[in-house]
Formats: structure tokens, sequence, C-alpha cells
């Protein structure tokens, strides 16, 4: 199930149903960030947005730009607002569940569906934290046992985002592996806790309780793909890191790891804002140092896996197949993903990279929403379908569509 390309109306509608739910935010908070807003929305974007696209030569664009569409360009021109200057306590509220599920709820119906043709359903699991952790089953055929799963941790800075947000990405992933020759693949999204209501350890418990669970039903780990986006890569990196000093670890290694703009060192120089991309170093930081808790977490590979150099220590945390990235060459984290992929590659490990010219943060969540076609629109999930593929075998009968 991949629908189309998001809308203006589409917009219109996300807005209405967002309402409602700010409502539940500090109201003077809420006033003072929209006025805030105001100069930004009816000045600044405005001039910005036909200063570079209608009044500067091609060449002498953003990378980005040179290649976006005119709604794509204005998206991540609001995006990179919202994320310098919108505080995350309301931040969160636009990728909450109250809010993705209705606005995916939409959607599914503006493209005929009365109910999503693929499954959801929330699995508490039992996390050593004091909080408990939640995940989120997508799945074709539930009363089967999959052949294949992803275990995958969203992004949001550890502050914002939900598994719900990612729904409508994660289904799309799940009909493209199915069309790739998987019989009964699923996908298990873990809702970690968000910062400030919890810091490091508890994420990790959470992701590491998650791994567990579906192991509990995979039975054989190699099946298991490790994939994220942002922060949900950090956390998939620290369960490699965490898990390869168990006893048991060679019995518990996934088959691959696909990180998409992992978010490799919390904070660090190398973190630096770009024309293209929509994050914003500081806030980044700040939102790091939240995680973290204490300045000497920072300096913990388990909570910041790029400061990390002992190369014995990532082959044995290495998946049995390797590590995919998939990153943009304009994203703020490049210069880091790509001193991690350098480290990963001489220390002997398995790498594949997918460097994408001209594109931001997580692309391929980005273009699964903003692209214009759906060739551009699944670039991304296909190629790393591709890359699953290659090294966890999909079922010999090929299964086509839903």
């Amino acid at each position: 199930m991949i629908l189309g390309q998001i809308s203006y109306l589409d917009c219109l509608v996300f807005l209405i149903i967002l309402a409602p739910q700010l409502l539940l935010v500090n109201p003077i908070e809420l006033v003072l960030c929209a006025l805030k807003a105001l100069p930004f929305v009816f000045f600044q974007l405005p001039y910005q947005f036909c200063r570079e696209r209608y009044f500067t030569s091609k060449h002498k664009r953003s990378p980005f730009v040179q290649q976006a569409s005119f709604f794509q360009d204005l998206v991540i021109r609001v995006v990179r607002y919202a994320f310098a200057f919108i505080p995350a306590n309301i931040g969160r509220v636009f990728f909450s569940k109250g809010v993705a599920l209705p606005f995916l709820r939409f959607r599914l119906l503006r493209h005929g569906y009365l109910q999503a043709p693929l499954t959801w359903r929330e699995t508490v699991l039992n996390a050593t934290s004091k909080t408990k952790a939640v995940g989120l089953w997508v799945t074709v055929e539930e009363s089967e046992r999959p052949d294949m799963v992803i275990y995958y941790c969203h992004g949001g800075g550890f502050s914002m985002g939900s598994s719900y947000f990612y729904l409508e990405f994660l289904m799309a992933w799940l009909t493209i592996l199915r069309n790739a020759g998987y019989r009964n693949p699923a996908i298990f999204a873990l809702e970690y806790t968000l910062v400030p209501d919890e810091r490091y350890p508890v994420q990790l418990e959470q992701t590491v309780a998650g791994y567990d669970h579906i192991c509990s039903i995979v039975k054989d780990p190699s099946r298991i793909c490790l994939a994220g986006d942002s922060a949900g890569a950090t956390l998939q990196l620290s369960l490699l890191l965490h898990m390869s000093k168990s006893s048991d670890a060679g019995k518990r290694r996934p088959g691959l790891a696909t990180l998409i703009s992992p978010w490799a060192t919390l904070v660090t120089p190398k973190n630096r804002d770009t024309p293209s991309d929509y994050l914003n170093a500081d806030s980044l930081h700040l939102y790091g140092r939240q995680f973290a808790g204490t300045l000497a977490n920072l300096k913990d590979p388990l909570v910041s896996p790029g400061v990390c150099k002992d190369r014995d220590w990532w082959v044995r945390a290495s998946p049995s197949k390797g590590y995919c990235f998939m990153y943009g060459s304009e994203e703020v984290f490049a210069p880091e993903v790509r001193d991690l992929i350098a480290l990963l590659r001489r220390s002997g490990c398995a790498v594949r990279v997918r460097e994408e010219p001209g594109q931001v943060h997580a692309w391929p969540v980005v273009s699964l929403f903003l692209a214009d076609n759906q060739e551009e629109r699944t670039k991304g999930l296909r190629d790393l379908t591709k890359v699953i593929a290659q090294v966890i075998d999909p079922q010999i009968v090929k299964v086509d569509g839903l």
C-alpha cells in the first residue's frame, strides 16, 4: 500500500486535526510561539523563497533547492524554521499519535481505502526500566510467523516523533518488501519514551526490550534487520554496542543494520548547519545534552556511538551481514556519518553506502511524502530493500501486491 504525494488539501486537513491537540499545550507559551512565527510566515518566508527560487541563478542556489519542486522547497523551509525556533514540547504534538493517526486515516480515505490493507497493533513490552515499553507491529498476515522483520526506531531528536507518524512510511516499506519476494515480512516499530519524560538509559533499555521481543518471535536473529532514522538510528547503533558485551552476543546478532541519516555523535563541532538541510545544529546539541543527562554521558559510546573509536568493539557489534548507510550529502550529520563509515571500513566491517547528492536529512522519509512521482517517492525504500534482499534471502515464490 503506497499512497500518493502529500497534497495541499492534506496539509489543510493536517492543520485542522492539529489545532485541538495544540490546546493541550500551555496557552501562554503557544501564543508567544505563534506571535514569534508571524514575521517568518508573512515576510521572511516569502522573501527568502522568492529571492532564491526566482531571482538567483540556478548554480548559486543551495544544492537542495536546485532540484526541489515548489512544494518541496516550501515545506522544507517551514520545517527548517520549526526545528530551530519551535520548542520541542510544542513540536512533539505535530508528530503525536493524536495527530498522526487521524491524518493517516484521512489519507487512506482520500485514496479509496475504508480501512488499511495492512494491519497494525500495539504491544506492551517487558522493559527493565521503570517505564513500560510499547511497540507497534505492522504486518501482512498477523496470524503467521514472519519470514523477516524490520526493527524500526523513529527519529525526532529523542524529544519528538512517534511510530504512528511513520506508519505510512512503514506500510509503504512493507509493501515493497513483499513485492521483493518475502512471503510474510513484518515491521516492529518501537515507541520509546521521549525526552524530557525520561532520559538515558531508559530509551536504550526499551530498545533492548524491543529486540528481545522480536527474537522471541523470529527465533533466527539473522532474519532481523535493524533500521532507524536520525535519533532512532543512534539507538540502533547503541543497541549493537550494548549487545556485543554480552556472553551470547554471537548468537543474538541481527542480519543487517540499515541506518538512515544516523546521529552518530550527539554533540560535536562537525554537526554544522548547511544551506540545504532543515536541521539546526544548536537545537540538536540541546536535544542531545537533554537525552544524555550529564556531560560525562556524552563521552559514553552507548549514548553517543560516534565517540567509540575501538575497532574491535565495532567488529564485535557488527550485524552478521554488516551495515547499510543512507544519508544526504547536504545534511548536518554528513561529516560525522562519513567518519563513522570510514572507521567501520578500517575495522573490516561490511558497509554499504548511499550518499544521495543534494539531499537533506532522512531523505528516504522526506521523499516518500514530498516527491512528485512514485519512482522518486519510493527510491530510498526500494534501494534499502534491494540491499536487504541481497543478505536476507526472500522466499523463492514472489507474491505480487497486497
